[in-house]
């Protein structure tokens, strides 16, 4: 078949509308279908971007007439059988300043391919080209292109002009970034890697940025190709806007769209590593590790995608909970940051699952697979319903590393395992017939790898709601675990909204707030007759001690409430983890150091 042709321009960035046009030379004689996915991979809702298509209309290439278009479904168009080419025009009105869907303004455009190209029904494997335009007027002439996708003959690296991809698939992975952008250059491995850095940033320090991520992006590709070092692309593009207040990412095959806070990037002249810049590294290590662990090692469920429906998987533990691990991991690895760090940032993971009661009513296995109605879609009450893949899931990870290099003394670990999963599942998955793994594989694939049989340990991780045995895990290497509740002032169990006012976001089970009857959206107003703020909060529970009991009102909607509240003792929001240096305990021929720098390289 011939290639599917689409141009898309931003045809009014104060509306926020592109247009788009699909054309294909040899349509359905009984009719061509078009269809716009209703999810982005990477982000497991469904999204229904097909609401945001304002007009849409179809015609004859070949007489310029008007042919009929029909709505069949939500997302499903069919236009009436036509000899010769057919095309069809629509608007997306975008205006989602996301990693996930479409934006325009007059200052900035982005997109991803499932939010704006719709995908002729059956044409799904056929090669597609993109014609990229940019806005109308001089206010727009300094606009540049940044993607991933392959210039085609004629068109500049950056510029406005004609792209390429192998198929619809490869189109929709790659998203495009429209507007003014810094640019920053490096290579890892003899790959080059460009960073683009949208939006409104001041004394931003490009080569710092550009320094670490070329050490945290070399030492990823070493993990998986320790021997001959190559990557699985042959260009990277690290694509972020910065906002005043943002946090987010999405993953794609050579690429990843970020956003953030400005105030996370780097500045010249301020060498400090700043929290706000660990967790940017954080995320941008994060979403490249899934060049490999999702976006070519895949469950069996998404090879391929079907992007018309949910695709289920009770896996999403192992391909966001492990690169949740490995993100950090390879920030201290690679010298990015250091081991005290690291260590701080686990026991930020340890606090953020232990407060919430959801992680004793579901599994890492069944949050994976409920991720479309539930981890996607949480209310007030999810963190006393369910458990996040993501962080529970990067516990799981440490506590199978840690347990399999005890075990062998360092000979095995982890990182085994996600290479032995690359060879068999990601090296050739788009150079043949794709192929995922089972979702009762991952088991005896550790064992087969490392001749470790995890058995009750993986069971009840994956499967189970018991807490991970992470003290005890983390004894061999010399690391001691335990709650950290520094602020020491008495808990009513809530989580707390930001604003001015005292509203109670979430109201934790078993909580001092749900013993005395407080539910989320309650906004506190007095605690012993004086006025509870949204900022005063915290300084009037540290009069009291755990168990006092505090007269407090409340507004319900419009109806005030009064009752009475037993404090609870001080909330653990993160747990310490401390290193003993001097401990020389040997564990299968390898020392408590050993196995410590076996496993964190510091």
């Amino acid at each position: 078949m011939k290639p599917v042709h689409y141009a898309i321009v931003p045809k009014d960035p104060a509306a926020h509308l592109f247009e788009v046009t699909v054309t294909i030379a040899d349509p359905d004689a009984q009719g061509q279908r078009f269809m716009l996915p209703v999810w982005i991979p990477g982000s497991y809702m469904i999204r229904e971007f097909a609401r945001n298509i304002v007009t849409i209309a179809a015609r004859s290439e070949a007489t310029g007439r008007k042919v009929a278009l029909r709505k069949l479904d939500k997302q499903t168009w069919e236009a009436a059988p036509v000899q010769g080419a057919l095309s069809v025009t629509y608007e997306v009105y975008a205006w989602d300043l996301s990693v996930r869907a479409a934006h325009l303004d007059d200052t900035l455009g982005f997109f991803n391919g499932t939010s704006v190209f719709l995908f002729p029904a059956g044409r799904e494997d056929v090669e597609c080209r993109v014609r990229i335009a940019p806005p109308d007027g001089e206010a727009y002439a300094d606009w540049r292109v940044a993607t991933a996708l392959r210039e085609v003959r004629g068109t500049r690296r950056y510029g406005f002009g004609e792209y390429r991809a192998d198929n619809y698939d490869e189109l929709v992975d790659h998203p495009v970034t429209l507007g003014r952008f810094e640019l920053g250059r490096f290579e890892a491995h003899g790959v080059p890697h460009d960073v683009v850095i949208a939006g409104k940033v001041t004394a931003l320090d490009m080569p710092r940025l550009t320094r670490d991520l070329a050490t945290i992006c070399a030492a990823q590709i070493a993990l998986f190709e320790p021997r001959t070092k190559r990557a699985p692309m042959d260009r990277y593009v690290f694509m972020t806007v910065a906002v005043g207040d943002g946090y987010g990412g999405l993953e794609h095959r050579a690429s990843t769209a970020l956003i953030c806070s400005r105030g996370d990037l780097p500045v010249r002249g301020k060498e400090a590593m700043t929290d706000g810049y660990r967790t940017y590294l954080g995320l941008c290590s994060h979403e490249y590790f899934h060049t490999w662990n999702v976006k070519r090692i895949k469950p069996a469920a998404f090879a391929p995608y079907d992007l018309t429906r949910e695709n289920y998987t009770s896996l999403l533990w192992l391909f966001e909970g492990f690169t949740s691990y490995y993100d950090d991991l390879m920030l201290v690895r690679s010298g990015v940051i250091a081991r005290d760090d690291y260590l701080t940032l686990i026991g930020k993971t340890v606090g953020g699952v232990q407060r919430g009661s959801g992680r004793r009513k579901q599994s890492v296995a069944e949050s994976s697979f409920d991720t479309w109605i539930k981890y996607y879609r949480q209310d007030e009450n999810a963190s006393n319903a369910i458990v996040s893949y993501y962080t529970k899931g990067s516990l799981v990870a440490l506590a199978f590393d840690l347990a399999i290099r005890a075990e062998t003394g360092n000979r095995k670990s982890l990182d085994d395992v996600m290479r032995a999963l690359w060879v068999r599942y990601g090296r050739d998955f788009y150079r043949g017939k794709p192929q995922g793994i089972g979702e009762d594989d991952v088991e005896s694939l550790i064992r087969e790898v490392t001749g470790v049989a995890l058995g009750r340990l993986f069971s009840e991780a994956v499967h189970g709601t018991r807490d991970l045995p992470l003290d005890a895990l983390l004894a061999p290497f010399g690391v001691a675990l335990e709650p950290d509740a520094a602020n020491g002032k008495p808990s009513l169990g809530v989580r707390m909204r930001a604003g001015a006012d005292a509203v109670l976001a979430a109201v934790h089970d078993g909580g001092a707030a749900r013993r005395a009857g407080l539910s989320a959206g309650d906004v506190l107003v007095a605690i012993d007759g004086l006025r509870v703020t949204g900022g005063n909060l915290d300084a009037l529970l540290a009069r009291y001690r755990p168990g006092d009991k505090v007269r407090v009102h409340a507004f319900r909607r419009d109806e005030l409430r009064e009752t009475t509240i037993a404090l609870d003792a001080a909330e653990v929001s993160r747990y310490r983890l401390t290193v003993n240096d001097t401990a020389t305990i040997r564990r299968r021929k390898s020392t408590t150091a050993a196995l410590r720098k076996g496993w964190i390289g510091a």
